[in-house]
């Protein structure tokens, strides 16, 4: 009897493991990609001698990458080498830079100069973020949210007023620390990635844990070595990819999903998973009686940050830098309201630099340096045409200069700038996100979009727009939460 098949749509984190997990149950998998390559926001591009990964810069939650491929009996070190970062990160603050140690004894006493008595609230605070961090991984992440009942558990229901579900990270945060600094600290974690602190639950104090207690890493010869090792396990599992290929339509007949169709042949498909943009799978993709969620619940969705990015080349290497640093030397609370509430491009942006040759120089040519840019910016923004990109990329380096205290502008020997607009044409993203939905409290498990279509029994979705969430553990957990979904429903080969 012939294998089973699935056709999975986008070979992004989420995509790759579904792919994995759907190979090793013995059915035959085809991954469609858009791209030239696998990835999708976690593409690279190599210029003039330098390779910038495009997306993803944050290597946490080593044990989720280990777990993963724990699954196919192997481990992280048969694909690519760690290295874990030291300092973690710099924060430049007005009138001070303050370098994040991985040492734990040393971080407690980063704090207790800026806060007397904060070294003792640092333990307590990151005692139940350990608590959230691991009743999470065990009882929440890796439940499909189906239905209210999967949380029906014990120890959830036993310790859900310790989970902070119901209480805000601004609030617990300000519980703990005084300090406006120590407090853009804790918070920068769900601001960058989630919604405001304020809007957030207490529940993801989890990214604290997974910062100062898991720690920065980083893959020898950039992020785009897990997307390398996910492409080749799948592809030794058997896994076929058909790259350069768009999807234009789901052919669904009387409910079920019956061909996947691109400009250049069609897909049989007794399964469908779409690890593509959820929005525009709905929209684009389907015809209209087959969507889940109306243009008016996409119109109501809080959205977590979009970004202006930079790769930008120097022909010179730059003095006492670190690999991440957080530019927090502007007023925090404005630019977090910018993003959210008023939805306006930044007056005054907070920002982020990752210089990945200050640890890897491999990734440019020698003697030179290797910088991606961020600036997180509100969803849904239009005009991002050059003069708005040039009129950033100057602010912020006039900051970075100052701050270094040495020349960046006149060493530029390669500039490439992506914005809202690029996240929308090459992968189709809904208001040109980056990070998928905000984590806010109306916009978890259950209340995401479902991992299961409303009206197509065989389609299933996977990604930042859907459960877990956003990040690159999340969406390596989504593959396997949704293909374990399938298996439950329709079996292994």
């Amino acid at each position: 009897m012939p294998a089973k098949k699935v056709i999975i749509i986008g070979s992004g984190f989420s995509g790759l493991s579904a792919a994995c997990f759907m190979a090793k149950a013995g059915w035959s998998v085809t991954v469609l990609e858009k791209q030239e390559i696998p990835g999708g926001r976690a593409r690279k591009f190599t210029d003039q001698g330098f390779t910038f990964d495009m997306g993803p810069s944050w290597y946490w939650m080593p044990d989720v990458f280990e777990r993963f491929f724990g699954e196919f009996n192997k481990k992280v070190s048969d694909y690519y080498l760690l290295e874990r970062l030291n300092p973690s990160y710099r924060v430049y603050w007005p009138g001070e830079a303050v370098d994040i140690p991985a040492n734990y004894v040393e971080l407690k006493d980063v704090f207790e100069k800026i806060e007397p008595g904060s070294a003792k609230k640092l333990d307590d605070f990151l005692k139940q973020a350990a608590y959230k961090y691991k009743t999470g991984m065990q009882n929440l992440v890796l439940k499909p949210a189906l239905s209210l009942t999967e949380f029906i558990d014990a120890k959830v229901i036993k310790g859900i007023l310790k989970l902070d579900l119901f209480s805000s990270m601004k609030k617990h945060v300000a519980k703990y620390f005084k300090d406006a600094k120590l407090r853009e600290l804790m918070e920068f974690p769900v601001l960058f990635l989630g919604a405001l602190p304020e809007k957030t639950p207490a529940l993801y104090s989890l990214m604290n844990y997974a910062d100062i207690k898991g720690g920065t890493w980083f893959p020898k010869g950039g992020m785009y070595k897990i997307v390398e090792a996910m492409h080749k396990l799948a592809t030794e599992l058997g896994v076929s990819f058909f790259f350069n290929t768009n999807v234009e339509e789901i052919k669904v007949a009387n409910g079920t999903a019956k061909m996947v169709e691109t400009a250049k042949q069609q897909f049989e498909a007794d399964i469908v998973i779409a690890s593509a943009d959820y929005h525009h799978v709905e929209t684009k993709l389907l015809a209209a009686e087959y969507r889940s969620y109306s243009n008016k619940y996409w119109e109501s969705r809080i959205m977590a940050p979009g970004c202006l990015l930079y790769y930008v080349g120097l022909n010179k290497k730059l003095k006492n830098v670190k690999h991440h640093s957080l530019f927090f030397d502007v007023p925090f609370k404005q630019h977090a309201e910018e993003i959210y509430l008023t939805k306006k491009w930044p007056t005054e942006p907070l920002f982020y630099v990752s210089i990945t040759t200050a640890t890897d120089e491999s990734m440019a040519p020698e003697g030179c340096e290797n910088l991606f840019l961020l600036i997180p910016v509100a969803t849904g923004l239009e005009n991002d045409l050059e003069d708005l990109r040039e009129h950033y990329f100057n602010k912020i380096v006039l900051r970075m200069e100052k701050r270094f205290g040495e020349n960046i502008t006149n060493h530029i020997v390669y500039k490439r700038s992506y914005a809202n607009s690029d996240f929308e044409h090459d992968y189709n993203s809904f208001k040109g996100n980056a990070y998928g939905l905000a984590n806010t409290l109306l916009q978890t498990a259950i209340l995401k979009p479902s991992i299961k279509s409303k009206k197509v029994n065989n389609l299933f979705y996977t990604g930042q727009l859907t459960v877990p969430g956003p990040g690159v553990p999340p969406s390596l957990i989504s593959g396997e939460v949704v293909a374990k979904q399938v298996l439950k429903e329709f079996g292994y080969n």
